[in-house]
């Protein structure tokens, strides 16, 4: 009987191996950041803002000073001046190290809601809680600005804040627009979603003399190093960061954030280790999140459904402080044939934290955008919506006319087609049912860019016939231990269970930032140069077995080291690499062609007659994404990547009070996401795609890929059920009784 979780390999696939650190996770063997006994700690609980905009007038600790067990309370009084203003990762330059430039601690300022004013120190963690509790904290508050729409918000183009950005364009798409019969242009939206990973975020400190530790989950241990050495202005030589295990990432940890510089000096000033895990509710503003967007889609096509123009202008919130943007434009504009494309991105400045990156995080809002809009088209024009796709798929992304390294759209959606029955479908909204509930189909595209960044892997091979592999990457449960451990087995000709993998400790050879999909092409592709560099020191390289060759050369043991860069990327990146920055590069963002993997998503909703309520009961996805490493581990990824997108169809939200500008649901009882009876059948199709372009091993990302188009698929089938087009998300049973 087949096994469902582990795909049968079709053509350009590993094998389904089990995750060679599953037991360990299971079984509480895998000990994450905040699991690492750490000897005598103080421990510490944040005090944060209750205004999101104004000046703390005077901070009140001598009560919580009094209790039992209280060693300290630590306000910006103590580290004002001593951290200093980090790099921004993704600024001009992009050699920064930060999700924010925001010194923490640094005055009385408070410049968003749940801002860090204070570390309380104590023997326990309940007595730093309760303490915490009890620190009065008095404010001259200023009118905040909280969303879009709000009064006294900045309004800026991308291009003004970062000069590096471009908007995509090519003919007159206007003038196009104007003059076309069948046309469409709407408006559409995505709320401010948060990380929730199950790992709640932590920071444990330890000195010992001038060299520092930190335990912490992070996606970039040699960022983390490089840019807490750049806050506290010592040697980065003399920090060692270590996190080999994460419970749940996707963006959330993959930038050094405001309270890891707070905890090593608090380390410092009690000469004592400080370990910090943030309780659920501050984890919504000690992290990064989706910012809320707001796009206009104008799309005219002829009768026989080719696109004749495409408008795209999104619309994000950012920060007083920082200009992050994520720019989806770059994909929503080379997705389709259209002779006449016009895009623009706008950043509001509001007083909120900065966001940051979250899974696929310009794909999935503008892709929503453009995927509604796609539906609402092909039914304009009264043709089927994967035939219009089809009508407009291209070999050629149409802003500069670049070739795709390989594209496996229509493959995936023809494979995907069949499996959910979709020629079965009533075009006509309204007109499927089953007993009470309205049924209705809606499909989507996905899509994110193929990117790599350099990445350095040491392997070495010993007489017993072991193999021990090591680099910093780091594995947000994504399988990267299993899928190094697999391709070195291969490579080196031994059993899976022969090879140890060492990963997330600054000890080990660099590598990037486990982001934008990239760490596995980046990591197999040092890997396997680093095999074949040992192979060949032992004159291996026609194969053979290498005991034999150790013996021979009277050796017990022998390694190999790689670092590369991508095909065609210049060498310089290596040397950023050892800087804990991350030169990742791909995507649209080549001279000479273009390179993202693809994927087609089909869903069906049932929407209740009279009560409006809405269910999932399938889901169906089929993903191209070049070589794929381990079947198991990829439909992993793919359906953890719908279910999130099924979250942001239907449930997720986090609620900003608009006087404030807080946020109001900030537990995992009011922010929803999918639970299991939410989740009925899910299907995943892993499609055989063969790129020699990208890299040598053919390596597409995917770990990213799942989560784009879910939405605007859930929203399209709503319409078929219904008749009614909701153009916000999540949608909810109040959308469609109004």
């Amino acid at each position: 009987m087949e096994n469902v979780a582990a795909p049968q390999p079709k053509d350009n696939m590993g094998q389904p191996v089990p995750r060679v650190d599953g037991i360990l996770k299971v079984t509480g063997g895998a000990r994450y950041p905040a699991d690492i006994k750490i000897e005598n700690p103080a421990y510490g609980y944040l005090v944060t803002s209750s205004i999101a905009r104004g000046q703390i007038s005077n901070i009140d600790t001598s009560d919580a000073l009094e209790l039992p067990g209280i060693i300290d309370v630590i306000t910006y009084h103590d580290f004002s001046g001593q951290i200093e203003k980090p790099l921004m990762m993704g600024g001009e330059g992009g050699a920064g190290y930060a999700g924010s430039t925001s010194r923490p601690l640094h005055s009385s300022k408070i410049s968003y809601d749940g801002q860090i004013i204070a570390l309380v120190l104590a023997e326990t963690f309940e007595a730093a809680r309760e303490a915490a509790h009890i620190v009065q904290v008095t404010y001259k508050a200023e009118t905040p600005s909280a969303t879009l729409g709000s009064d006294g918000l900045k309004i800026q183009a991308a291009t003004v804040v970062k000069k590096s950005h471009e908007d995509p364009k090519v003919g007159d798409a206007e003038k196009a627009f104007l003059e076309a019969e069948f046309k469409i242009d709407k408006t559409y939206t995505t709320p401010v979603e948060h990380h929730n990973p199950i790992e709640l975020f932590s920071t444990s400190c330890v000195w010992n003399g001038a060299e520092l530790t930190v335990y912490e989950p992070s996606q970039t241990s040699h960022g983390l190093k490089f840019g807490l050495a750049q806050q506290l202005g010592i040697d980065p030589g003399n920090i060692r960061v270590i996190s080999q295990y994460i419970g749940g990432a996707f963006g959330s940890k993959g930038a050094i954030t405001e309270r890891t510089a707070i905890v090593a000096l608090a380390a410092k000033k009690t000469n004592r280790p400080v370990k910090l895990v943030i309780s659920r509710a501050q984890g919504f503003s000690a992290s990064s999140y989706r910012a809320e967007t707001h796009h206009r889609v104008a799309l005219s096509a002829t009768k026989d459904g080719k696109l004749t123009s495409l408008i795209h202008e999104g619309l994000e919130l950012t920060s007083r402080d920082d200009a992050y943007f994520v720019g989806g434009t770059d994909a929503t504009s080379r997705m389709y044939a259209c002779p006449n494309i016009l895009t623009k991105v706008t950043i509001v400045r509001a007083d909120r934290k900065t966001p940051g990156f979250m899974r696929a995080p310009a794909e999935v809002p503008y892709m929503y955008a453009l995927e509604s809009a796609m539906d609402e088209m092909a039914e304009k024009i009264g043709m089927d919506p994967v035939e219009f796709r089809r009508n407009n798929d291209t070999m050629k992304e149409p802003i500069k006319g670049l070739e795709y390294t390989s594209r496996s759209l229509m493959k995936c959606y023809d494979e995907a087609a069949a499996s959910f029955g979709w020629d079965k479908r009533n075009k006509e909204p309204g007109k499927m049912r089953r007993g009470e509930w309205l049924v209705g189909h809606g499909c989507a595209t996905s899509c994110y860019p193929t990117l790599m960044a350099p990445a350095s892997v040491r392997v070495t091979f010993k007489i017993d016939g072991t193999a021990l592999v090591e680099t910093a990457a780091q594995d947000v449960g994504t399988g990267t231990y299993t899928i190094l451990a697999q391709l070195a087995a291969e490579q080196l000709g031994i059993a899976i269970n022969k090879v140890t993998v060492l990963l997330g400790d600054t000890k080990l050879p660099p590598s990037p930032v486990s982001g934008g999909s990239n760490v596995t092409a980046s990591v197999c592709t040092a890997l396997l140069e680093a095999c074949n560099n040992l192979k060949s020191k032992l004159g291996n390289n026609s194969g053979g077995n290498l005991e034999a060759q150790l013996q021979k050369a009277n050796l017990k043991e022998m390694d190999g080291f790689a670092e590369t860069v991508a095909p065609g990327a210049p060498k310089a990146g290596i040397d950023m690499l050892h800087k804990g920055v991350s030169a990742i590069d791909g995507g649209a963002k080549l001279k000479d062609r273009i390179q993202f993997s693809f994927g087609a998503q089909f869903i069906e909703v049932e929407v209740h007659s009279l009560t409006n309520e809405i269910r999932v009961p399938r889901m169906v996805g089929a993903f191209a994404a070049g070589r794929i490493m381990n079947p198991r581990t990829s439909r992993s990824q793919l359906l953890g990547g719908m279910i999130g997108g099924l979250g942001s169809a239907l449930l997720e939200i986090t609620e900003v009070e608009k006087s404030s500008a807080r946020y109001v649901n900030k537990n995992l009882a009011d922010y929803e996401i999918p639970v299991n009876s939410d989740v009925q059948q899910l299907e995943i199709i892993l499609v055989s795609e063969t790129d020699t372009k990208i890299n040598p091993l053919g390596i597409k990302g995917l770990g990213e890929l799942g989560i784009v188009g879910t939405a605007a698929a859930v929203s399209n089938a709503v319409y078929n059920a219904t008749g009614k087009r909701v153009r916000s998300l999540p949608i909810r049973i109040d959308d469609l009784i109004a």
